[in-house]
Formats: structure tokens, sequence, C-alpha cells
């Protein structure tokens, strides 16, 4: 596709990119790099302690990533670096603090006068995260964003990445509806007060920092639980969404709802992934043959997405939203997979035996590691009580084994097995809202969106149809490659 399809958009904007380091903001930065280098500015928020350390993070943990090798190579080094010094600008900053703890008042004026486009996508995406944690980065952060971009004199649209999982553990059609304080009678002052009323409690009774930080997590999982959520990335990513709708006012908010995100599927080459996400656990403690026993059930559709489709979307948004008023009323997009091409978890399962089969993990041995089919377990009863009857006696009797050698023998394998079992209660209870799902996002608004794309011509540079997935050919060529290249 030629440039200038999108030019009447995106050149000459500037844009700023909170989570900067993260996957998808990665994508983000290369996508518009490659197919508009014509942007004014990109302003990168990192955390950082002053623009030099910004300046390094970005050289070092973006701009050298595998990622833009394409664009690299398709322009050259040279090129590519003078095209970053004239456009890409890092700015040391944090979130949870309000105007991101920005303290160049030159820098900061300047991106308040020029930035026309926002994409928040910095979170802590750690199911299990502390309470505080999450709360300041997902809620308090989204609050900030959004605070600074009211005060951004010509901004346009702020998107917010948010995920399709906000809905907690529901069943049937999920709508791309927003979230309203009043619907789950959530009060973020009193959430908060919970946070500060533990600290000082944990921090009278002189524990450890990880004895504080398992008290955190605890918390955190505690209220979400309370409130009707799974976890407390799910939970802190809701009042997230609640704050920003509370407080939006005239602003233009969308908010994009990806589900569970995975490698790449063509952009900038097809398998590219950085950080291990919900699926790829699996993948790697399977191929390595640490477990081939999994709480899923067979008969539910996991909802998968590729990471560039995501970025796509994301950018589709804004060309929409910028272009036509008829959108003000489409700000909730799920980015799904499971309403036009779904997949079964039966058969995620045998393109992961297949694929171990016959390209079998290389243990530390130097021996190839042979994989079992795989046995899913549909509740956690069952799964419980598999350990129960395959595992903890062959633990008992390792137990007593140890002792009456003196632990000389068999200390190894014992310890191995109850680290296996360990692993595998725990990723059980952390992934289970998403293994055991039967809800199906409805992707209406996102439907709308691809038809608008196809009709200003712009549907091959911005694609994020998933209905063109070949599942089999994707987990067996691209992603499960792209995880034991990258994440193994």
């Amino acid at each position: 596709m030629e440039l200038s399809k999108i030019e009447p958009f995106l050149e000459g904007e500037t844009i700023l990119i909170t989570g900067a380091t993260g996957f998808l903001a990665k994508l983000v930065v290369e996508k518009i790099l490659r197919v508009q280098p014509n942007v004014k500015r990109l302003f990168l928020l990192l955390r950082a302690s002053d623009i030099k350390s910004a300046r390094k993070r970005f050289n070092d943990e973006i701009l050298q990533a595998e990622l833009f090798n394409v664009l690299r190579e398709k322009i050259g080094a040279n090129n590519l670096n003078y095209l970053v010094e004239e456009k890409v600008f890092p700015i040391a900053g944090d979130i949870s603090i309000e105007d991101f703890g920005i303290e160049n008042s030159e820098m900061k004026d300047e991106m308040l006068k020029e930035i026309d486009i926002i994409i928040h996508s910095a979170a802590t995406t750690r199911f299990d995260e502390r309470y505080d944690i999450a709360m300041n980065i997902n809620v308090l952060g989204a609050s900030n964003v959004l605070k600074f971009a009211k005060r951004c004199a010509n901004v346009k649209i702020l998107v917010h990445v948010s995920t399709a999982y906000v809905c907690g553990e529901r069943e049937g059609d999920i709508v791309e509806k927003s979230f309203n304080f009043g619907d789950s009678n959530i009060d973020i002052d009193v959430e908060r007060k919970v946070i500060e009323d533990k600290l000082k409690e944990l921090e009278a009774q002189s524990l450890t920092s990880k004895e504080v930080t398992m008290a955190m997590r605890d918390l955190g999982h505690q209220r979400a639980i309370l409130h009707g959520w799974p976890n407390t990335y799910s939970f802190t990513k809701a009042m997230g969404e609640m704050m920003l709708g509370h407080l939006k006012e005239n602003l233009q908010l969308v908010i994009v709802r990806p589900t569970i995100i995975t490698s790449t599927y063509k952009e900038p080459f097809p398998g590219w992934i950085e950080g291990v996400k919900t699926l790829d656990t699996f993948i790697l403690v399977y191929g390595k043959g640490i477990s081939n026993v999994f709480l899923a059930d067979p008969n539910t559709k996991p909802d998968l997405i590729p990471g560039d489709m995501v970025v796509n979307s994301i950018l589709a948004v804004i060309v929409a939203h910028g272009n036509n008023k008829s959108y003000q009323n489409h700000f909730i997009y799920h980015i799904s997979s499971s309403k036009i091409n779904p997949l079964k978890s039966g058969d995620a399962k045998l393109f992961m035996f297949h694929y171990f089969t016959k390209n079998p993990w290389i243990g530390k041995n130097g021996n190839k590691i042979k994989v079992k089919e795989i046995t899913f377990l549909s509740s956690m009863d069952s799964f419980q009580a598999h350990i129960s009857r395959y595992y903890w006696p062959l633990l008992k009797v390792l137990q007593l084994a140890n002792v009456l050698t003196w632990y000389y023998l068999i200390d190894g394998t014992y310890t191995n097995l109850k680290r296996k079992i360990d692993m595998d209660i725990r990723l059980s209870k952390l992934y289970k809202p998403y293994l055991i799902f039967h809800g199906r996002f409805d992707d209406s608004n996102t439907e709308r969106l691809r038809l608008t794309m196809k009709e200003c011509k712009m549907d091959d540079v911005l694609k994020f149809d998933p209905s063109c997935i070949n599942w089999e050919d994707y987990f067996m060529n691209i992603h499960i490659p792209g995880v034991v290249k990258r994440l193994a």
C-alpha cells in the first residue's frame, strides 16, 4: 500500500505513547516508523531517572530489539538512526505521579502544546501483582494520563489499552459496554484506604520485604474476589476504565480491549514475541517435559489475538475517530477472535503435542525430551483430585525414602517432584479464569471498524481480521516456534 493513504491523519501528528518498553508499545512505535515516518514527533514515556537514562533505555530495550530488523534492513541502519533522532523523544516519567513527574518544565510545556494523540499502553499485567502497585499503575496511572490529556491544548483522542477480561468470569455473549462506578458499588477511595491501612499494619509488624509483598498480593486477590473479579489485574484494569469514564468529560476517549495477546501474525515478521504471556507459560512447561496435566476445559474456546492485529486496531481507531464524528458513540472495542474464528482448547492441545513430537526440546543433558499427550482437567476439584491420586502418594514415598537414606540418594527426585506439584497448582489457580472461560466477546464495534478500514482502502495496511488465521498453521509454524526461539 502507498503511504499516501494514511498520510492525511498520521502525517504531521505528535503522539505520546506510555509504557514504551512494553510488548505492544514497541510494536506501535515500529509500525508507525515503518509505514508513516512523516509523523511530527513520537514522545515515549519510560520509567527512568532522567532524559539520558530514558534515551539509553530506548536504545537498549526498544531500538535494538529484533523487532526493528525489518525496518533497519529496509532503510539502512544509518537512516533508521537519523529517523529516530529526528522523530523519537524518550521522556523520563512515571504514570503513577501527576504530570508523570516530568521535571523539565520546557519539555512538559512543549508536550502540552504539541500532543495530538495519546496511546496509553502502560500497565502492570501480572495477575497477582501487589495491590498497592496495581492500584498506582492501573488505576491512578490511568487517571493521571487522562488529567494530562485534558491539559493538552490540541489533543484529539486518548486511546486506552485495557483487557477484554475486565468482564470478570462471565458466560455467554459479552458486549462492548463501558463500566460505571454505580454498576459495581466500588469506591476507589475506600480501596486506597484499605491499602493504606494494610501497609501501616504490615509496617508495625517489622516484616521482611518478601513477607510484605506476599501480604499485599493476597490483599489484592481478596479485594478482587470480594468485588467479583478473579484477580488483581482484571480488577484494577476495570477500576481504571471506571475512572476514565467518570472523568473524561468532553475528551474523546477510546478503550481497546484485547483478549489473550500472542506473537505477531505477520508484521513486521511472523512469530515475534517478548515476555512470557498466558498461553506461553504452558507451552514452555509442556515442551520442557515439566508437566502434561493442565486445568482446562477442552470444550471452551480460548480467545487469542496476535500482537500485530492489536496494534493495527489501535491505529485504525485513531484513523476512524479522528475523521468521522459518527464514531463518537463507539468507544469500546473488543479485539478478539472467539466470535468470528473460534479456537477450541482441545485443538490447541493437539497442536502442542504434534509440534513437540516433531520438534522435541533438547534437555540440558543433550537428550531429546519426549512429551506425552496432554491431559486436560476441566475443574479445580478434578485437578486437585488428580494431584492427590497420582502425585501426593509418590511424594510421601520419596519423603520417607529420603529419611531412610539420610537424604543421600533421592533428595533431588523428591525436590523436583515437589517443585512440579507446586508449579502445577500455582499455574492452575493463576490461569483458571482464562482456561475455563465460557464467555464469548461480541465485537460489533470492531467489525464496524474493520468495514470502515475497507471503505477507506486501509485494510491492507491495518489488518486486524482474525478470520484469516488458520490456527493449526499459526501454532505449528508461527507461535510455538516463536516462543521456543525467543522465550526459552
